[in-house]
């Protein structure tokens, strides 16, 4: 979030066409231009709320250091704890649609987990972040195969001056005082007329997060320090550009995340279900190694390449018990997947019989997945090592995008694609076949969209949208045997979504801003998880067999009152319907009906800007054990920043979350942080 002594040099920023040039998209705010995706939204001005980016300056303000919470000051985003909690996942819900239908990118290179894609968004830091880019229910098909739902975009930093420091570091404790975890983040750039440099690195090393005090101890968890609640996760991004003309940019980037993290258990369950859920993840590393590039072709075309080399290397032990010392247990094992992806794009666009802006793009990427099991580990004559097991599978994507300025008001888009997924190896092991083949499959579709947007007053648009769009099941949905209690369904069919929306966004005199959406999912063909064999004992598949629909409204409002004080926040409704009829009584989990957040900015001197905000949700719905459901996760969140701005670019603010020390949960069994307090600096290069 921007006080308001400096946003009054900035403006409002329309990108008028979907069509627009990466160069002309680079607006000297540190964002890395080749590295964005398409958003649709006009960009109200940078940190407003209801804007569909995240600055790096409202991460700052709202103490938002990870992926999942940053993605609160969006209306319609929701972040949430796995319902799986013994993964301690966090997923996010972009109306409705996870992690599976939203894919998320760094710098438009997808971040892709073969095996099944569970991303943890709490594993992704903000700090060294330039923005992060939301695109709801229309994403471009220019930009991949995948987005059904909407994609999300962690863009890094480019440099905008001849030499660049951005350094911070930052203490959280609990509620009784004591420290729980540290972070730090540096950025280092020079921008020179015809080169640039950028390194930067993020880390966060938490010992472990405070239960509320009204936490009442169960057997399997005693409150106060939060049981297996340790991580440790950092990132570097290194990035070197050589831009030969004003029109021309070719970059190099690689970046490496490397984590750790425990597993806090269900706190209900005692002993867990299953037994062998004691977890801990000793590594959870991705790497990545791209090339960017966008060329001028004469005075209206322009040709963009993307390249790229991914890796994914975990690691996950299941122990005998609370010890974490032994897994020599039946059922214990140390399982690792050791996963690496290549691939790239090629955009050609241009401006074409003066109103026409057309984009062809080609996509296309490999995928390799290895795995396999240390079993009994620890056990002195049991223990067994799996052979490898491989699969691998080829994504392609052709796209189309045509831009029509039919007035000086008024564009009209028209999006299609056809993506084709193949599946050239799958392999599984056990100890009577040992390593075998199951039949290879793949999916194709079809995709299409089209926009209406019409720019009725200066910085004043209405748009009016619907997106048909498909995105493949993962090869966990396809061959997975879930510890032998599935069965694998090679042939699934890809699952699709219709997504319509009508949005309104106004920038108003006197610094209001507002903005609406009306929107409705129809989900088609919903990949499902469902009961193929009674048994005993019990086996299930994953089908097509589900229909859904989600739908509500989103509003949003940030105006500058005076000129110390600014008022803002979002208010999203959202109804969430899943029709599957071998389960009658199936729920869509995760998401509330109604959410909320709510900031006021005062500035009493110039210096000093003290930030309280409110976050509100109700009921939404969670799993139990046993296929059962239950409502949950009603919270009221007060927070609050004080920030002090110095000279020569110094800055240090401290605060506290959930200053009430509220009790909730967000998935049955699994509370969630108490109050906390943290304090931190940041200097920034003049």
């Amino acid at each position: 979030m921007i006080p308001h002594a400096r946003r009054l040099a900035l403006f409002p920023l329309c990108l008028c066409a979907l069509a627009v040039h990466a160069d002309d998209r680079d607006a000297g705010d540190g964002a890395f231009a080749l590295g964005q995706i398409t958003i649709t939204a006009a960009r109200l001005q940078p940190g407003v709320i209801g804007d569909p980016t995240v600055t790096n300056d409202a991460t700052w303000a709202f103490n938002l250091d990870t992926l999942d919470r940053a993605v609160a000051l969006i209306p319609g985003v929701t972040g949430n704890f796995d319902a799986n909690g013994r993964r301690n996942e966090h997923d996010i819900l972009v109306r409705g649609y996870g992690r599976w239908q939203v894919p998320l990118s760094i710098d438009g290179i997808r971040v892709y987990l073969p095996a099944d894609n569970r991303l943890d968004f709490s594993r992704f830091l903000t700090q060294d972040l330039a923005e992060i880019q939301v695109q709801k229910g229309y994403a471009s098909v220019i930009d991949g195969p995948g987005g059904l739902g909407g994609a999300i975009n962690l863009v890094t930093r480019k440099p905008v001056k001849a030499f660049e420091v951005d350094a911070r570091i930052a203490l959280s404790a609990g509620r009784d005082g004591g420290t729980d975890s540290s972070g730090a983040a540096l950025s280092i750039g020079t921008r020179q007329p015809q080169y640039y440099l950028q390194a930067s690195g993020s880390y966060l090393d938490r010992d472990h997060w405070t239960l509320p005090g009204s936490f009442t101890p169960t057997t399997i968890e005693d409150g106060g320090d939060r049981n297996g609640s340790d991580n440790r996760d950092y990132r570097v991004n290194l990035k070197a550009g050589y831009t030969p003309n004003a029109t021309d940019e070719y970059s190099l980037s690689y970046t490496s995340q490397s984590g750790r993290k425990g597993a806090p258990l269900n706190v209900y369950n005692d002993p867990p279900v299953p037994p062998n859920s004691y977890w801990r993840w000793p590594w959870w590393d991705i790497e990545s190694l791209y090339w960017l590039s966008s060329t001028q072709l004469g005075e209206t075309a322009w040709l963009k390449t993307r390249l790229f080399y991914n890796t994914f290397d975990n690691a996950l032990d299941a122990f005998d018990d609370a010890s974490y010392t032994t897994q020599s247990n039946n059922g214990r094992f140390r399982s690792i997947y050791a996963d690496e992806g290549y691939g790239g794009s090629v955009e050609i666009g241009g401006r074409l019989a003066g109103r026409h802006a057309l984009r062809v793009a080609v996509h296309y990427r490999r995928d390799e997945h290895t795995e396999y099991n240390i079993n009994r580990p620890t056990h002195p004559t049991l223990r067994s090592i799996e052979p490898r097991q491989g699969t691998l599978e080829e994504t392609w994507s052709l796209a189309l995008e045509d831009t029509i300025a039919a007035t000086d008001t008024l564009d009209v888009v028209f999006g299609v694609s056809y993506d084709r997924n193949d599946i050239d190896e799958a392999q599984e092991y056990n100890a009577t076949s040992g390593v075998f083949d199951y039949p290879v499959g793949g999916s194709h579709a079809f995709n299409g969209q089209a926009m209406l947007r019409w720019r009725y007053a200066p910085g004043r648009e209405f748009a009016a949208s619907v997106s048909d769009r498909t995105r493949f099941p993962t090869l966990f949905e396809r061959y997975s045997t879930r510890f032998g209690m599935a069965l694998p369904n090679p042939d699934l069919d890809p699952e699709r979504g219709v997504n319509y929306e009508l949005r309104w966004n106004a920038d108003l005199d006197g610094g209001a801003h507002l903005y609406a959406a009306l929107f409705y999912n129809d989900v088609l063909d919903m990949i499902q998880t469902v009961v193929a064999d009674p048994g005993p004992p019990q086996l299930t598949q994953t089908r097509n067999v589900g229909d859904g629909e989600y739908y509500g409204a989103e509003l949003a409002a940030d105006t500058q009152l005076n000129a110390s004080l600014r008022v803002g926040g979002h208010y999203t409704h959202m109804q969430r319907r899943i029709r599957d009829p071998l389960q009658p009584g199936l729920r869509a989990v995760g998401t509330p009906e109604n959410q909320a957040l709510l900031f006021l900015a005062w500035q009493p001197w110039p210096a000093f800007t003290i930030m309280p905000s409110i976050e509100y949700a109700d009921d939404r719905w969670s799993d139990l054990t046993g296929g059962a459901y239950t409502r949950t996760g009603q919270y009221t969140l007060a927070n609050l920043q004080i920030e002090y701005r110095g000279p020569s670019g110094w800055q240090a603010a401290v605060g506290g979350r959930n200053l009430t020390d509220e009790e909730y949960e967000l998935a049955w069994g699994f509370p969630e942080p108490g109050r906390s307090w943290y304090a931190k600096l940041r200097y920034v290069l003049p």
